[in-house]
């Protein structure tokens, strides 16, 4: 690079373009999900040497996902992890690092899953990066290809790059997930209030109580007891 040339690394515009891209589709109202697939797909493009990229999800009991993929390969090889609980996606969300397999015809540090991705698919060199995601799930975003010795020290750096943006999408997501599911909790325990307030003639304290101690009873979450008025209500209708 010659002096005073601030040009980007290798595939640099094009992760501008990508963040923009999602800053663009997120203020437009698209769903962080959608946002976050067009981040995927663009990382697939923009890292040197990948042909596929995926995200691998460990939720909070342990079981394994892929969230977004831009191949059917990426979720095989999710399932793959997930039947023998071994692989470079689950030990990269798993031990906070990069795993890089530059040949998996050669790398034996996970036996079965090397097994079953050799007959499965074509896929030889992987590239893992640790998602550092919010709460207690785990995740990592992959690339794959091919060809072996695919991904040299530009490849990691990019893909470096990508998981950092690619955490910011994520836990973007996992917010907005959340707020979701705890707007729809509300509104569902304010239908259950209003048709107990109705039925036995009381007012919203006590019919929030009598929600709070059928809950705490039955040993299930509130919102799944309003959630039960609620259908039971509507079918008696």
């Amino acid at each position: 690079m010659e002096e005073g040339d601030h040009s980007d690394p290798p595939g640099g515009g094009r992760l501008h373009e990508a963040l923009e891209q999602l800053v663009s589709l997120q203020r437009d109202g698209v769903q962080p999900e959608d946002a976050l697939r067009e981040l995927i797909h663009s990382a697939a493009s923009s890292v040197p040497g990948s042909q596929y990229a995926g995200i691998t999800l460990v939720d909070d009991a342990g079981k394994i996902t892929s969230v977004a993929a831009t191949h059917d390969y990426a979720i095989v090889l999710d399932e793959i992890q997930s039947q023998v609980t071994e692989g470079p996606c689950l030990s990269a969300a798993w031990e906070n690092h990069t795993i890089l397999v530059n040949d998996l015809e050669s790398d034996d540090r996970w036996p079965q899953y090397r097994t079953a991705v050799l007959e499965r698919t074509p896929v030889r060199a992987i590239a893992s990066f640790q998602l550092h995601t919010e709460g207690r799930s785990l995740a990592a975003l992959n690339f794959y290809a091919e060809a072996p010795n695919a991904f040299a020290s530009d490849a990691v750096e990019m893909g470096l790059i990508y998981a950092a943006h690619t955490t910011v999408a994520w836990n973007s997501v996992r917010r907005e997930q959340q707020f979701r599911t705890a707007l729809s909790s509300r509104d569902v325990i304010g239908q259950a209030k209003g048709m107990l307030m109705e039925r036995f003639n009381i007012d919203a304290v006590a019919a929030f109580e009598l929600l709070r101690r059928l809950s705490q009873d039955a040993n299930v979450k509130l919102a799944q007891v309003a959630e039960r008025v609620v259908a039971e209500g509507n079918d008696s209708t």
